[in-house]
């Protein structure tokens, strides 16, 4: 099973959790990210996230290989939503099961921040004054514009 994975449809994360669990799990961290309704003072009224597929899949399994290698893990996993996403919906989830906390912890954010930083995920968002715009700047492998 992958445990770098886009989706195109919301996806239940208790399902997510329990494939991560075995006797010998003692800690469990998670991070869930949503679509908020305001950005740097500007109101949101939804977003949408586009990947370059195959690339993305690659750098995500990448990233959770060096999280399993890095830190003292039994495994992890990674959901990002792909598509159109209304204020409230969960974007994004990653799972990490340890035999103690400390290492589940530090390896859900290193997950998270390697992900926004490496994997070619674009953020599009809608705004509530009719304009829209890509939140990365240009230059920066966005999706061409049209």
């Amino acid at each position: 099973m992958a445990r770098f994975r886009l989706a195109d449809t919301p996806f239940d994360t208790a399902s997510l959790r329990a494939d991560l669990l075995d006797a010998r799990v003692g800690g469990y961290a998670s991070f869930e990210g949503w679509v908020r309704n305001d950005n740097e003072g500007r109101a949101v009224d939804g977003l949408r996230y586009e990947a370059y597929a195959a690339l993305a899949q690659a750098e995500g399994e990448a990233i959770l290989a060096e999280a399993l290698a890095k830190f003292d893990i039994l495994d992890a996993h990674c959901v990002h939503r792909v598509g159109d996403l209304a204020i409230g919906e969960l974007a994004v989830w990653v799972g990490v099961s340890a035999a103690h906390r400390d290492a589940a912890f530090a390896a859900c954010r290193y997950i998270i921040d390697e992900v926004k930083s490496r994997v070619p995920i674009w953020k599009h968002e809608r705004y509530a004054d009719g304009d829209a715009g890509w939140l990365h700047p240009p230059g920066d492998g966005n999706p061409p514009a049209g």
